[in-house]
This record gives C-alpha cells, sequence and structure tokens, in this order.
C-alpha cells in the first residue's frame, strides 16, 4: 500500500533572515574601541573647555566688582576724565564751556617743520582747529583763522598764533557759501602772497535718532558745511597752490564705523574720507598732497552744542581709552601730514586718531 508523503518544508525556509551588519559601520566602531586616541582628544578638550569656563568665571566676577572703566593716560601730562554736564548753544563758543578744552600743547616743541608756510584753517576758532593753528605756528607757519560768528574765540585763537611769533589773520563767514570761500583765500594771498597748506575742518553736527525726523533744513545743513563746504575751499585754493604744497581734511570715526544717532554727519565724514582720497589722486601728478585726520572723541565745542547736558558728562567713556581726547592730543597729527619734512611720501590717507582701533 502506498504510503503518502508529507508536505514539508525545508528547515531552512522556517527561520527568518538573519540581519546584515555594514561593512563599514562594524569597522569603524572596531576601529574606534581599538584606538583610545579619539577618547583622549574629546577628554583633553573638555578639560580646556572647563579651564576657560573657570578664567571666564573669575573675570566675570571681577568686572561685576568695577563700576567705573579705568580710562587710560599715555601721553607726557595727565587728561581730564570727566567732562562737565553742561549744553551750550549752537554753534558752540569755547570759551564758555565750563572745562576749558587743552590746546596749547605745551611739551610740543616746534623744530621749523612749517617755516615759511602759509596756511588756511576753517573753523579755527576752537576746537581742533585752534590747537592745529597753534601748533602750525610754533613750526613757524602764518595762520589765517576762518570762523562762523564766534568772535571771541576768534580771538583768542589769533592772540595765541601771534604768542608763537607769527602772523594771523581772522575771516569770518560761512564756507556753505562758495563766493566766501574764493573771497577769503583771495585775501590770504593779497595779504601773504600765497597759501602752501588748506585745512578744512569747518563742522556741523545734530542729532537725530530717527532717520523719518531728519527736517531738509537739518540735512541741507549739514551737508552742505560738511562736504560741500570742504570742496568750495579746495577749489578755492587749488589754484594758488604748488608742488609741495598739501590739503587735510577733518573727518571722523564715524565716518569709519557710523553714528546711529548722526546718519547725516557719519554719511558726510565718509564723504570726506572719499573726497580725500580722491583728490589726493587727481593731484598727484601735480605734487600737491591731500590726507585726513579721523579723530575720535575730542572735547570741543562741538558736542556739548548738540548733546543734552547728562550725555555730555558720558562723552568719550565708551570709547576705547575710556575717555575724550583734548584737541592738543589731535594737532601734533596735522603737523606731521602738512610738513612735507614729515609727509613727503604720504597722500590719499585717512588717518585714525581715536584713541584706539574702535574710537
Amino acid at each position: 500500500m502506498a504510503t503518502a508523503k508529507k508536505n514539508r518544508t525545508p528547515a531552512a525556509a522556517t527561520k527568518a533572515p538573519r540581519a546584515r551588519t555594514p561593512v563599514v559601520k562594524t569597522a569603524t566602531r572596531k576601529a574606534a574601541a581599538e584606538d583610545p586616541r579619539a577618547a583622549r582628544v574629546a577628554a583633553r578638550q573638555r578639560r580646556l573647555q572647563d579651564q576657560e569656563k573657570a578664567k571666564d568665571a573669575r573675570a566675570s566676577k571681577k568686572s561685576a566688582k568695577k563700576t567705573v572703566k579705568k580710562a587710560t593716560q599715555a601721553g607726557p601730562r595727565k587728561q581730564p576724565e570727566n567732562m562737565p554736564a553742561q549744553h551750550l548753544a549752537k554753534p558752540g563758543n569755547e570759551h564758555e564751556l565750563q572745562l576749558e578744552p587743552r590746546f596749547l600743547a605745551p611739551d610740543y616743541v616746534g623744530s621749523g617743520k612749517l617755516q615759511g608756510k602759509r596756511a588756511i584753517i576753517t573753523g579755527a576758532d576752537s576746537g581742533i582747529g585752534r590747537a592745529v593753528a597753534v601748533l602750525f605756528a610754533r613750526e613757524g607757519a602764518d595762520v589765517a583763522v576762518l570762523h562762523l560768528d564766534e568772535d571771541e574765540d576768534a580771538r583768542i585763537t589769533r592772540e595765541h598764533v601771534e604768542a608763537e611769533g607769527t602772523r594771523c589773520i581772522v575771516i569770518k563767514g560761512d564756507v556753505r557759501d562758495s563766493r566766501f570761500c574764493d573771497k577769503s583765500v583771495k585775501q590770504v594771498v593779497k595779504a601773504w602772497g600765497g597759501v602752501d597748506i588748506l585745512v578744512n575742518n569747518a563742522a556741523f553736527q545734530l542729532h537725530c535718532h530717527r532717520l523719518e525726523d531728519l527736517a531738509d533744513a537739518h540735512l541741507q545743513e549739514t551737508l552742505q558745511t560738511n562736504i560741500a563746504g570742504y570742496i568750495q575751499m579746495a577749489r578755492a585754493v587749488l589754484p594758488h597752490l604748488e608742488e609741495g604744497d598739501c590739503i587735510i581734511n577733518t573727518g571722523s570715526e564715524t565716518g569709519l564705523f557710523g553714528s546711529k544717532s548722526l546718519i547725516d554727519y557719519s554719511s558726510t565724514k565718509g564723504a570726506i574720507h572719499a573726497f580725500t582720497m580722491a583728490l589726493a589722486s587727481q593731484l598727484l601728478p601735480r605734487g600737491i598732497r591731500v590726507n585726513a585726520v579721523a579723530p575720535g572723541p575730542v572735547w570741543t565745542p562741538l558736542n556739548p552744542a548738540d548733546k543734552q547736558a547728562p550725555d555730555v558728562a558720558e562723552f568719550g567713556k565708551n570709547s576705547d581709552m575710556g575717555r575724550a581726547a583734548q584737541p592738543e592730543e589731535l594737532s601734533p597729527a596735522y603737523v606731521f601730514l602738512a610738513s612735507p619734512v614729515t609727509a613727503s611720501y604720504i597722500s590719499g590717507v585717512v588717518l585714525p586718531v581715536m584713541g584706539g582701533p574702535h574710537g
């Protein structure tokens, strides 16, 4: 009798397929397990991290104890660190400031670097302009002091220039007016026979916290004074400049970094920097050098005539040096750029004098 065969399924078919581990991953884990270097590197990095955390904690604790940033003093005499809480009416008279700006630079000894030169300085009645006028005279230059309407300040500048033993002319007017620029240059040429140096320094500054609030009159005052005035003065003086003569423009740290409440002012200072480099290129074949100085915060009537008294009291404290500069700390830079003895191979530069890399 025939026996029916059982329907058997092979044993192999009843078992689930064996999972395969990718060869690459297995090899990686094996290598990591066999090589302790990775673990040592990670441990070393964590130790370094812990060390820096400890340093940061100590520094934070130390800084928390400090309430006032220590100001830096790097000159021959200690400069004022605290400004008075004072507001001035525009355009701002230096003789009205409670803390008199220092402009005499008593430790600066002249050596004839500008002997026989004839200089025109706009905004020379006060601040940086006055300090530059005094040092130019100390180096032997005659100085024409151009100013807006600060008669008393201009008179004081003239006295100090003449006390250095050189001649001084005071001319009152507005650099926004191209006719005044032409007239003032002609007056100097007639009196002294020529001009060798122009320092564009006159400025208008007025804060405005919102661009939407910047009035047309405010904008035009800034543009016409700070950049149009510079171009017009340079245009007026150029026919009288010769090989070896120079133009120096006053720029600003705001022209490099901007200032959120001085949009228009910052823009004109940036334009001054560009104007300096462009004009330097144009005049290079004629041997006329053009440079600029970019000051940081400087104690002049400009800021007290802009800011409110409480803000004036804090002026300069956020700078790298923790204080505002005095005008006498800026004026040697202008002498350096003006003198063919020291700067014959320098043109088209914007020299930062900001008390640090960030002003």
